[in-house]
């Protein structure tokens, strides 16, 4: 979604990364963000990295308890909404 919002916004295409802070940074969002949702694309950062690697694969699932995971689907939800919303404005 960040990806999205960078080439509605912004001229140059976004980067090859997954590094969601410097996305938001480069789409213009980094500053709008509250600490919630700072926090969340923090959280959610290295688990996109540490799936890539086999030796970080069985710690990442022992910490994505069912609970966890309905956490980050709601606040995934969430922060998706914000984005549309900016885009409407």
């Amino acid at each position: 979604m960040l990806k999205a919002y960078w080439c509605e916004t912004q001229e140059k295409e976004p980067p090859y990364i997954h590094n969601l802070n410097r996305l938001a940074e480069g789409a213009g969002l980094l500053t709008e963000l509250n600490e919630k949702q700072c926090d969340f694309i923090e959280s959610l950062t290295p688990m996109n990295i540490e799936a890539r690697y086999p030796e970080y694969k069985d710690q990442l699932s022992r910490a994505l308890t069912p609970k966890y995971c309905r956490s980050i689907v709601n606040d995934t939800k969430d922060f998706m909404q914000w984005i549309k919303n900016k885009l409407s404005i």
